[in-house]
């Protein structure tokens, strides 16, 4: 798939719906010819089964496998697409192994390395879950000098920059996100700043690069936060620890979104006791036990902030407009 269009673009392949003896002649022709332009071969004799997720926009593709031990195999007549993206991938589980330029190499879990899709490669992997991302080499060597060298050096995962690129990544692959040109075009570029970052271990950080690492961390607090808001410990500190950051570091990040630490929390643990307050099996639920549920030890002061937030008490919202004292109104 070209990188060239404008839109973003999102599919998905699998062979659990294909008869057994169909799927791999289909995975080959369909999704390594067709898409990927490399040779598949699977690797055991276990029962094939493949699923892939492609998404591309302009600038950047991304690639989520998952299936059976398979071997790719990118050889010469397969470069004729004139594809000369530098591909970036990471071993999510189990291990992967490479080889490119007469160099061969094992990753394991957590990992990841850069390899170039002008060249002969072979890539094979035992199974789990692997992700790939493919960005222009034009958009790399304006970040990198001599990028082609830093092909087929593997990538620890406790390279900061490597964290915070797939960090990033489960949150920038959003198509409301990327249907906006401007939020689009800044989405690229962190990630290819990320990208650089993460591959040239002496990338200078300039002011780009630094953005891209602001938005990227700004992203992991979200993430972590979304995660653990029903924690009624949750607090600045214990984030911004996990996180490798200060606390006022993080209390900046909020506030670069517009909302503090504890009104993003606050917002989080509303909109949940919101939902189950109004789903149809809420009657059974004490409001108190709603309230300790979504992360709030104090039932009063979860009481005043729903009332602020919705304009209504949690029991008001509950009974809908009935009798307040009715048997469903705990």
């Amino acid at each position: 798939m070209s990188t060239d269009a404008a839109e973003f673009v999102s599919h998905r392949f699998s062979t659990r719906e294909l008869p057994e003896r169909m799927r791999v002649p289909l995975w080959r022709e369909t999704f390594g010819r067709g898409i990927v332009h490399a040779d598949i071969e699977p690797l055991s004799n276990v029962p094939f089964q493949a699923d892939a997720t492609l998404q591309a926009i302009r600038g950047l593709r991304r690639l989520a496998l998952k299936g059976s031990p398979m071997r790719f195999k990118r050889l010469q007549a397969c470069i004729a697409d004139g594809d000369d993206s530098i591909g970036v991938i990471a071993c999510s589980s189990s291990r992967i192994q490479l080889s490119q330029r007469g160099q061969e190499t094992e990753l394991r879990a957590g990992n990841a390395i850069a390899i170039l899709h002008s060249e002969p490669a072979t890539v094979s992997y035992v199974g789990g879950l692997q992700f790939g991302l493919a960005v222009p080499r034009d958009a790399l060597a304006q970040r990198v000098t001599n990028v082609e060298s830093l092909a087929m050096r593997p990538i620890s995962n406790r390279t900061e920059a490597l964290r915070l690129l797939m960090t990033y990544l489960k949150s920038a692959f959003n198509e409301s996100v990327l249907a906006v040109p401007k939020l689009r075009d800044a989405v690229v570029a962190h990630i290819h700043d990320l990208v650089a970052l993460a591959i040239g271990e002496c990338a200078p950080l300039g002011e780009s690069s630094a953005s891209a690492v602001v938005a990227a961390r700004h992203s992991a607090a979200l993430d972590y936060i979304a995660a653990h808001f029903q924690e009624p410990e949750l607090n600045v500190e214990i984030v911004a620890r996990c996180q490798g950051i200060s606390p006022r570091y993080l209390q900046r990040l909020m506030a670069s979104s517009g909302s503090s630490f504890t009104g993003h929390v606050n917002e989080l643990r509303l909109q949940r006791a919101l939902k189950l307050l109004t789903e149809s099996h809420a009657g059974t639920q004490r409001i108190s036990d709603i309230a300790l549920e979504v992360g709030f030890s104090d039932v009063s002061h979860f009481n005043r902030l729903f009332r602020a937030r919705f304009g209504d008490s949690p029991r008001g919202v509950r009974c809908g407009g009935r009798d307040p004292s009715c048997g469903a109104c705990p």
